[in-house]
Protein backbone atom coordinates (compact mmCIF):
# COMPACT_ATOMS: atom_id res chain seq x y z
CA UNK A 1 0.00 0.00 0.00
CA UNK A 2 1.35 3.47 -0.69
CA UNK A 3 2.98 5.25 2.22
CA UNK A 4 4.43 8.53 1.10
CA UNK A 5 4.25 12.22 1.98
CA UNK A 6 1.45 12.67 -0.53
CA UNK A 7 -0.68 10.10 1.27
CA UNK A 8 -0.07 11.71 4.66
CA UNK A 9 -0.87 15.20 3.36
CA UNK A 10 -4.03 13.92 1.69
CA UNK A 11 -5.87 13.51 4.99
CA UNK A 12 -6.67 17.17 5.55
CA UNK A 13 -7.12 17.86 1.84
CA UNK A 14 -9.53 14.97 1.53
CA UNK A 15 -11.68 16.28 4.36
CA UNK A 16 -12.10 19.64 2.66
CA UNK A 17 -12.64 18.12 -0.79
CA UNK A 18 -15.13 15.59 0.53
CA UNK A 19 -17.20 18.35 2.10
CA UNK A 20 -17.18 20.36 -1.13
CA UNK A 21 -18.01 17.37 -3.34
CA UNK A 22 -20.74 16.26 -0.99
CA UNK A 23 -22.41 19.66 -1.30
CA UNK A 24 -22.39 19.84 -5.11
CA UNK A 25 -22.94 16.28 -6.28
CA UNK A 26 -26.07 14.11 -6.16
CA UNK A 27 -26.29 11.10 -3.89
CA UNK A 28 -24.53 8.44 -5.92
CA UNK A 29 -26.26 5.64 -4.06
CA UNK A 30 -29.63 6.72 -5.39
CA UNK A 31 -29.15 8.78 -8.55
CA UNK A 32 -25.78 8.41 -10.30
CA UNK A 33 -25.26 5.65 -12.84
CA UNK A 34 -22.05 3.63 -12.77
CA UNK A 35 -19.29 5.13 -14.95
CA UNK A 36 -17.82 2.99 -17.75
CA UNK A 37 -14.98 0.76 -16.56
CA UNK A 38 -15.72 1.25 -12.86
CA UNK A 39 -15.13 -2.41 -11.96
CA UNK A 40 -11.72 -2.40 -13.62
CA UNK A 41 -10.83 0.89 -11.96
CA UNK A 42 -11.85 -0.34 -8.51
CA UNK A 43 -9.81 -3.50 -9.03
CA UNK A 44 -6.75 -1.46 -10.08
CA UNK A 45 -7.18 1.00 -7.21
CA UNK A 46 -7.46 -1.81 -4.68
CA UNK A 47 -4.36 -3.51 -6.04
CA UNK A 48 -2.25 -0.37 -5.75
CA UNK A 49 -3.61 0.68 -2.36
CA UNK A 50 -3.43 -2.65 -0.53
CA UNK A 51 -2.83 -5.52 -2.93
CA UNK A 52 -6.56 -6.19 -2.67
CA UNK A 53 -6.44 -6.83 1.11
CA UNK A 54 -9.70 -5.90 2.87
CA UNK A 55 -7.96 -6.01 6.26
CA UNK A 56 -4.84 -3.95 5.47
CA UNK A 57 -4.09 -1.32 8.11
CA UNK A 58 -1.66 1.57 7.72
CA UNK A 59 -0.13 1.93 11.21
CA UNK A 60 0.84 5.57 10.58
CA UNK A 61 -2.31 7.11 9.06
CA UNK A 62 -4.90 4.56 10.22
CA UNK A 63 -6.10 4.07 6.64
CA UNK A 64 -7.91 0.74 6.47
CA UNK A 65 -9.04 -1.88 4.02
CA UNK A 66 -8.74 -2.66 0.36
CA UNK A 67 -9.01 1.00 -0.66
CA UNK A 68 -7.14 2.44 2.35
CA UNK A 69 -9.96 4.77 3.39
CA UNK A 70 -8.94 7.26 6.06
CA UNK A 71 -10.71 6.78 9.42
CA UNK A 72 -11.87 10.41 9.35
CA UNK A 73 -13.59 9.84 6.00
CA UNK A 74 -15.34 6.54 6.69
CA UNK A 75 -18.27 7.82 8.82
CA UNK A 76 -19.33 10.48 6.30
CA UNK A 77 -18.84 8.25 3.29
CA UNK A 78 -20.62 5.32 4.96
CA UNK A 79 -23.57 7.57 5.80
CA UNK A 80 -23.75 8.80 2.22
CA UNK A 81 -23.39 5.48 0.41
CA UNK A 82 -24.72 2.94 2.92
CA UNK A 83 -27.01 5.04 5.08
CA UNK A 84 -25.20 4.58 8.41
CA UNK A 85 -22.18 6.46 9.72
CA UNK A 86 -21.43 3.57 12.09
CA UNK A 87 -21.52 0.83 9.46
CA UNK A 88 -18.64 -1.63 10.01
CA UNK A 89 -15.86 -1.76 7.44
CA UNK A 90 -16.74 -5.21 6.17
CA UNK A 91 -15.53 -6.20 2.70
CA UNK A 92 -19.05 -5.73 1.32
CA UNK A 93 -19.38 -2.27 2.88
CA UNK A 94 -15.95 -1.26 1.65
CA UNK A 95 -17.03 -2.10 -1.88
CA UNK A 96 -20.29 -0.15 -1.59
CA UNK A 97 -18.58 2.93 -0.19
CA UNK A 98 -15.68 2.89 -2.66
CA UNK A 99 -18.02 2.37 -5.59
CA UNK A 100 -20.23 5.26 -4.53
CA UNK A 101 -17.30 7.55 -3.89
CA UNK A 102 -15.47 6.92 -7.15
CA UNK A 103 -18.76 7.31 -9.04
CA UNK A 104 -19.20 10.78 -7.54
CA UNK A 105 -15.57 11.61 -8.28
CA UNK A 106 -15.79 10.43 -11.91
CA UNK A 107 -18.94 12.49 -12.49
CA UNK A 108 -17.05 15.52 -11.15
CA UNK A 109 -13.54 14.99 -12.55
CA UNK A 110 -14.54 13.21 -15.78
CA UNK A 111 -11.57 10.79 -16.17
CA UNK A 112 -10.14 7.86 -14.23
CA UNK A 113 -6.62 9.35 -13.98
CA UNK A 114 -8.12 12.43 -12.31
CA UNK A 115 -10.06 10.20 -9.89
CA UNK A 116 -6.91 8.23 -9.02
CA UNK A 117 -5.04 11.49 -8.37
CA UNK A 118 -7.83 12.68 -6.06
CA UNK A 119 -7.82 9.36 -4.20
CA UNK A 120 -4.16 9.84 -3.37
CA UNK A 121 -4.06 13.57 -2.74
CA UNK A 122 -7.60 14.80 -2.10
CA UNK A 123 -7.02 17.40 -4.82
CA UNK A 124 -9.35 18.12 -7.73
CA UNK A 125 -6.47 19.51 -9.82
CA UNK A 126 -6.95 18.19 -13.37
CA UNK A 127 -3.89 19.79 -14.96
CA UNK A 128 -1.48 16.87 -14.87
CA UNK A 129 1.47 19.19 -15.43
CA UNK A 130 0.91 20.44 -11.87
CA UNK A 131 0.87 16.99 -10.26
CA UNK A 132 3.82 15.91 -8.15
CA UNK A 133 6.23 13.26 -9.38
CA UNK A 134 4.91 10.85 -6.77
CA UNK A 135 1.24 11.36 -7.63
CA UNK A 136 2.00 11.05 -11.36
CA UNK A 137 3.73 7.72 -10.66
CA UNK A 138 0.84 6.55 -8.47
CA UNK A 139 -1.74 7.36 -11.16
CA UNK A 140 0.38 5.59 -13.78
CA UNK A 141 0.43 2.43 -11.64
CA UNK A 142 -3.36 2.47 -11.23
CA UNK A 143 -3.99 3.09 -14.91
CA UNK A 144 -1.50 0.42 -16.03
CA UNK A 145 -3.45 -2.21 -14.09
CA UNK A 146 -6.75 -0.72 -15.27
CA UNK A 147 -5.73 -0.91 -18.93
CA UNK A 148 -4.35 -4.45 -18.59
CA UNK A 149 -7.52 -5.80 -16.94
CA UNK A 150 -10.70 -6.87 -18.71
CA UNK A 151 -14.22 -7.33 -17.39
CA UNK A 152 -13.97 -10.96 -18.45
CA UNK A 153 -10.94 -11.45 -16.18
CA UNK A 154 -12.99 -10.06 -13.30
CA UNK A 155 -15.87 -12.42 -14.08
CA UNK A 156 -18.16 -9.58 -15.18
CA UNK A 157 -20.54 -10.44 -17.99
CA UNK A 158 -21.35 -7.72 -20.55
CA UNK A 159 -24.57 -5.89 -19.66
CA UNK A 160 -26.96 -5.64 -22.60
CA UNK A 161 -28.53 -2.21 -23.14
CA UNK A 162 -32.16 -1.77 -22.08
CA UNK A 163 -34.75 -2.39 -24.79
CA UNK A 164 -35.20 0.70 -26.90
CA UNK A 165 -32.00 2.39 -25.69
CA UNK A 166 -29.23 3.06 -28.19
CA UNK A 167 -25.83 1.54 -27.49
CA UNK A 168 -24.00 4.67 -28.65
CA UNK A 169 -24.37 7.84 -26.61
CA UNK A 170 -23.03 11.31 -27.36
CA UNK A 171 -21.53 13.75 -24.88
CA UNK A 172 -20.59 17.34 -25.57
CA UNK A 173 -17.54 18.46 -23.61
CA UNK A 174 -17.41 22.28 -23.44
CA UNK A 175 -14.10 24.13 -23.41
CA UNK A 176 -14.66 24.86 -19.71
CA UNK A 177 -14.81 21.17 -18.74
CA UNK A 178 -12.51 20.40 -15.80
CA UNK A 179 -11.13 17.37 -17.65
CA UNK A 180 -9.42 19.55 -20.27
CA UNK A 181 -5.91 20.45 -19.11
CA UNK A 182 -4.55 23.71 -20.56
CA UNK A 183 -0.89 24.69 -20.38
CA UNK A 184 0.75 28.02 -21.20
CA UNK A 185 -1.35 30.97 -22.40
CA UNK A 186 -5.03 30.26 -23.06
CA UNK A 187 -7.67 32.99 -22.97
CA UNK A 188 -11.42 33.27 -23.48
CA UNK A 189 -13.18 34.78 -26.50
CA UNK A 190 -16.89 35.43 -26.94
CA UNK A 191 -19.22 35.20 -29.96
CA UNK A 192 -22.92 34.48 -30.32
CA UNK A 193 -22.12 31.63 -32.69
CA UNK A 194 -20.05 29.67 -30.18
CA UNK A 195 -21.69 26.96 -28.08
CA UNK A 196 -22.33 28.64 -24.74
CA UNK A 197 -21.13 31.92 -26.27
CA UNK A 198 -17.42 31.33 -25.59
CA UNK A 199 -14.29 29.46 -26.66
CA UNK A 200 -10.84 28.96 -25.15
CA UNK A 201 -8.04 30.04 -27.46
CA UNK A 202 -4.29 30.57 -27.62
CA UNK A 203 -1.92 32.34 -29.99
CA UNK A 204 1.19 31.05 -28.22
CA UNK A 205 3.30 28.48 -30.04
CA UNK A 206 3.64 25.44 -27.81
CA UNK A 207 0.41 26.09 -25.91
CA UNK A 208 -1.23 22.72 -25.24
CA UNK A 209 -4.73 21.48 -24.43
CA UNK A 210 -5.18 17.83 -23.43
CA UNK A 211 -8.34 15.85 -22.83
CA UNK A 212 -8.52 12.20 -21.73
CA UNK A 213 -11.81 10.40 -22.31
CA UNK A 214 -13.45 6.97 -22.43
CA UNK A 215 -15.27 6.59 -25.74
CA UNK A 216 -15.19 5.19 -29.28
CA UNK A 217 -14.78 8.53 -31.08
CA UNK A 218 -13.79 12.14 -30.50
CA UNK A 219 -14.44 15.29 -32.54
CA UNK A 220 -12.92 18.74 -32.08
CA UNK A 221 -15.24 21.66 -32.84
CA UNK A 222 -13.95 25.22 -33.19
CA UNK A 223 -13.90 28.38 -35.33
CA UNK A 224 -12.10 29.01 -38.61
CA UNK A 225 -11.32 32.24 -40.45
CA UNK A 226 -8.75 34.39 -42.24
CA UNK A 227 -6.78 35.14 -39.06
CA UNK A 228 -6.68 31.62 -37.67
CA UNK A 229 -3.63 29.47 -37.01
CA UNK A 230 -2.65 25.82 -36.94
CA UNK A 231 -2.60 23.04 -34.36
CA UNK A 232 -0.68 19.79 -34.24
CA UNK A 233 -2.97 16.98 -33.06
CA UNK A 234 -1.78 14.06 -30.95
CA UNK A 235 -3.83 10.95 -30.25
CA UNK A 236 -2.67 8.85 -27.32
CA UNK A 237 0.67 10.65 -27.39
CA UNK A 238 1.35 10.17 -31.12
CA UNK A 239 1.28 13.09 -33.56
CA UNK A 240 -1.32 12.37 -36.26
CA UNK A 241 -1.26 15.60 -38.26
CA UNK A 242 -1.54 19.38 -38.38
CA UNK A 243 -4.92 21.08 -38.70
CA UNK A 244 -4.97 24.43 -40.53
CA UNK A 245 -7.83 26.63 -39.30
CA UNK A 246 -7.29 29.38 -41.88
CA UNK A 247 -10.27 29.94 -44.20
CA UNK A 248 -11.42 32.84 -46.35
CA UNK A 249 -14.61 33.27 -44.31
CA UNK A 250 -15.12 33.20 -40.57
CA UNK A 251 -17.29 30.38 -39.28
CA UNK A 252 -17.78 29.98 -35.52
CA UNK A 253 -18.33 26.21 -35.45
CA UNK A 254 -16.62 23.74 -37.78
CA UNK A 255 -15.56 20.13 -37.37
CA UNK A 256 -11.77 20.50 -37.24
CA UNK A 257 -10.69 16.95 -36.42
CA UNK A 258 -12.33 13.59 -35.78
CA UNK A 259 -11.01 10.14 -34.86
CA UNK A 260 -12.92 6.90 -34.27
CA UNK A 261 -12.03 3.43 -32.95
CA UNK A 262 -13.65 0.03 -33.34
CA UNK A 263 -14.64 -0.14 -29.68
CA UNK A 264 -14.94 1.98 -26.58
CA UNK A 265 -11.67 2.64 -24.78
CA UNK A 266 -9.67 5.28 -22.95
CA UNK A 267 -7.87 7.75 -25.21
CA UNK A 268 -6.24 11.16 -25.08
CA UNK A 269 -6.41 14.00 -27.59
CA UNK A 270 -3.80 16.74 -27.38
CA UNK A 271 -3.77 20.00 -29.35
CA UNK A 272 -0.52 21.95 -29.67
CA UNK A 273 -0.61 25.47 -31.12
CA UNK A 274 1.89 25.91 -33.98
CA UNK A 275 2.40 28.45 -36.73
CA UNK A 276 3.28 31.78 -35.18
CA UNK A 277 0.91 34.16 -33.48
CA UNK A 278 -2.42 33.11 -34.95
CA UNK A 279 -5.23 31.89 -32.68
CA UNK A 280 -6.37 28.31 -32.27
CA UNK A 281 -9.63 27.81 -30.39
CA UNK A 282 -11.64 25.05 -28.76
CA UNK A 283 -15.40 25.37 -28.64
CA UNK A 284 -16.02 21.79 -27.53
CA UNK A 285 -15.10 18.14 -27.94
CA UNK A 286 -17.82 15.65 -28.84
CA UNK A 287 -17.34 12.04 -27.76
CA UNK A 288 -19.48 9.02 -28.55
CA UNK A 289 -19.63 5.77 -26.62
Amino acid sequence: MPEAPGRRRAASLALVAAAVIGSILPNAASSASAPPGIDRFLYALGQVESGGNYYALNPVSGAYGKYQIMPSNWPGWALRYIGSSTAPQTPANQEKVARGKVTDLYNWLDTWPNVAHWWLTGSGETNQALWSTYSTSYVAKVMKIYEATTDAQLGIAPTPPPVGVAVVGTRRIPETNAGIAYSRAWGTASHDGYAGGQVRYSERDGAIATYTFYARSVTWIGPVGSTRGKARVYIDGTAVGIVDLRRATFKPRVTLFSRAWSRVGEHTITLEVVGGGRPVAIDEFIITR
